[in-house]
């Protein structure tokens, strides 16, 4: 893809022992028959195979949610435009969002998220999602696989006025992406500097969690329980770490999206599914996520 360098299917086999030719063959010969999906790289082959231990028939199910949700969730997968797009903009005032160097002891990436705009006024959810994945995305692609990844929320100045702005359907979409569309191993999932309306966004957000996320789900009020899981000196320096300021992490964060506006543009333009090809029915987002305001469509373990 133009402006971009991907990790070669090479680096991955290198990286990856588990990951055999013969399995890439299979994929990509069913690939070839599902003539409604985009066409795809064997590095991005690899990332779901690996996102889902090398099984062959979840990682097929993970393709096909994984651009059927791109498809149809416009709110956070176009118009990813950092210069262009006056909704992205404002979410780069909003939030940060960032893949932070080092690991935790079991080598798993960590990627942190927070406010830097505390006016609940300005905070518009969907548009915060939008710029969670489009950090996440490049990161994927020039990246590749690594061993897991574990997500830090930081509870910090979110306030009730923040909490009314949330919206169910989206946050519906929001899980059921992360959970079963996003080619990654999620290995944990903390909150951290949590208050009392930390709790009635748990209970907001808990019916769309599956029990998998739910058994890797952890809040904190101090880091003193946090650093149980993560070398504290890899967070930025707000948040009790040596990682440097946040403001300075996101400024060069956003200036790596800048520079990749031209991929974003071509994933938006090849990379969605073409549903008049798809064998059976069509799918329309209601498929996904029921009728905006009624849950019953998405079944929770």
């Amino acid at each position: 893809m133009a402006s971009i360098k991907l990790v070669s299917f090479e680096e991955e086999l290198k990286k990856n022992p588990e990951l055999k030719e013969s399995d890439m063959q299979i994929l990509r010969e069913w690939c070839k028959k599902q003539t409604y999906l985009p066409k795809m790289s064997d590095s991005e082959l690899t990332l779901f195979l690996h996102s889902n231990y090398y099984q062959l028939e979840p990682t097929k199910t993970t393709i096909d949610i994984f651009f059927t949700v791109r498809t149809h969730v416009p709110e956070f997968f176009c118009n990813r435009d950092l210069i262009n797009d006056k909704e992205v903009k404002k979410a780069t005032k909003m939030i940060t969002t960032q893949i932070l160097k080092g690991t935790t002891k079991e080598g798993h990436k960590i990627i942190y998220g927070g406010l830097i705009d505390n006016e609940s006024s300005h905070f518009v959810f969907a548009d915060a999602v939008k710029l969670f994945f489009m950090i996440i995305d490049l990161w994927l692609y020039t990246e590749g696989t690594c061993n897991g990844h574990v997500l830090i929320i930081d509870m910090k100045n979110i306030s009730l006025g923040h909490v009314a702005r949330f919206n169910p359907v989206t946050l519906k979409k929001f899980f059921y992406y992360l959970q079963e569309g996003l080619p990654v191993r999620l290995k944990g999932y903390h909150l951290i500097n949590v208050s009392p309306v930390t709790d009635i966004i748990f209970n907001m957000t808990k019916p769309f969690m599956k029990k998998q996320l739910l058994d890797m789900f952890y809040m904190h009020t101090t880091n003193d329980t946090l650093e149980n899981f993560v070398p504290l000196e890899i967070l930025p320096n707000e948040v009790g770490g040596q990682a440097g300021p946040i403001q300075e992490l996101h400024n060069k964060q956003m200036k790596k999206l800048a520079d990749h506006i031209a991929w974003f543009h071509e994933d938006e333009v090849n990379h969605r599914i073409n549903e008049s090809l798809r064998p059976d029915k069509a799918k329309i987002a209601t498929d996904l996520f029921g009728v905006e305001g009624s849950f019953k469509k998405l079944e929770i373990d």
